[in-house]
């Protein structure tokens, strides 16, 4: 890989001679192209219109917002040029057909982080792009309910001060930077390496009263600092921008955590697992990072819904490791055992 290589010929050179390679390189093309597009509009702010007027409700109940359904559309649209067969999105209630026997789908969140457009806060797109499995007479609804260990590629796209695209093709997590003069992704990191250890985590605190023990124990000792049993002491984080959070666990390490809640509508987790929670924890991997719901790697959680909801937790590998160990030895009632005792493994006084 060379530096400043724009995507067009990376994914050119990485396709040659493989007709799935090839699709999937035309596929993410069209996604860069959208994404300039929405980068443009972003741009602009209030000068494009009122982007966070509110348009209505997604199918759980989500407000869309004008830029979300911008951006959606503006994404079918490139789509419909691509070697895609179905698209599902956020902002749909079903998947829409595209281009019959294409040979991918596309899962998208068109417009991630929408609550922050009027504060200027980065926000962005993400995507996923899987095989399309179906064979004739299978229900469709059965196509996109894949394990998101059989993604092709995944990737966000951030916007802010700079429009980067993350990237994944399986063989490692890749930074391409826009430049606005050419309209052009240019490679400007490969092989990014999330560092293996924090003192860095991201979680809404407001919602303290409502997790599990698992959660609390673990922040609890977090907030202990170098006192504590974790021995070092934590800055905390929250942007309530997942790509925005992902992009600087991905720059500096760290730990995200969004687990489920006593709430009825966070039970299960509030991020989609098929466009949110997949393509970020596979990116997350490739960079040898690690991404759970705390009990099970996202990547092999089984779907049974495109819009499924489910727990996230990703970033920097032993910390996330660290925090599975919670989930095993800590009562969801948050009573301990041994190992988190006084004379526990974990602690020393």
């Amino acid at each position: 890989m060379k530096e400043h290589e724009p995507l067009d010929r990376y994914l050119k050179n990485w396709s040659v001679g493989d007709e799935m390679r090839q699709a999937v390189a035309k596929t993410l093309l069209a996604i860069a192209e959208s994404c300039c597009a929405i980068g443009e509009i972003i741009a602009l702010g209030p000068l494009a219109g009122n982007l966070s007027a509110q348009q209505g409700a997604n199918v759980d109940g989500d407000i869309q917002m004008e830029l979300d359904m911008r951006a959606n559309e503006l994404i079918i649209e490139e789509l419909m040029g691509a070697p895609v067969a179905y698209l599902a999105s956020e902002e749909l209630e079903l998947p829409v057909p595209l281009n019959e026997g294409a040979p991918l789908y596309v899962a998208v969140d068109p417009l991630d982080g929408s609550s922050n457009i009027d504060t200027n806060v980065s926000v962005g797109t993400i995507f996923s792009v899987m095989p399309m499995k179906c064979d004739k007479g299978d229900a469709e609804s059965d196509c996109f309910l894949q394990q998101g260990v059989h993604q092709l590629a995944a990737g966000y796209v951030i916007y802010g001060p700079q429009t980067a695209m993350a990237l994944t093709l399986g063989s490692g997590t890749h930074l391409f930077t826009l430049n606005p003069d050419t309209g052009e992704f240019c490679l400007t990191a490969s092989g990014i390496s999330i560092p293996a250890e924090t003192n860095e985590f991201a979680i809404n605190t407001s919602n303290f009263r409502r997790w599990d023990g698992h959660i609390k124990a673990y922040i609890d000792d977090c907030l202990e600092g170098a006192e504590g049993p974790h021995q070092k002491n934590y800055n905390t984080r929250w942007i309530a921008s997942l790509v925005a959070e992902c992009h600087r666990i991905m720059v500096r390490g760290g730990i995200f955590l969004y687990p489920g809640d006593r709430r009825e509508t966070y039970r299960y987790g509030r991020l989609r697992l098929a466009y949110e929670c997949n393509p970020i924890a596979f990116l997350v991997e490739q960079a040898g990072g690690a991404a759970t719901t705390g009990e099970e790697r996202i990547l092999e959680v089984e779907p049974t819904d495109i819009h499924q909801r489910t727990p996230l937790i990703f970033g920097s590998r032993d910390e996330v490791n660290l925090l599975t160990h919670y989930y095993q030895e800590v009562h969801p009632a948050q009573e301990r055992s041994q190992l988190f005792g006084n004379r526990g493994l974990f602690r020393s006084r």
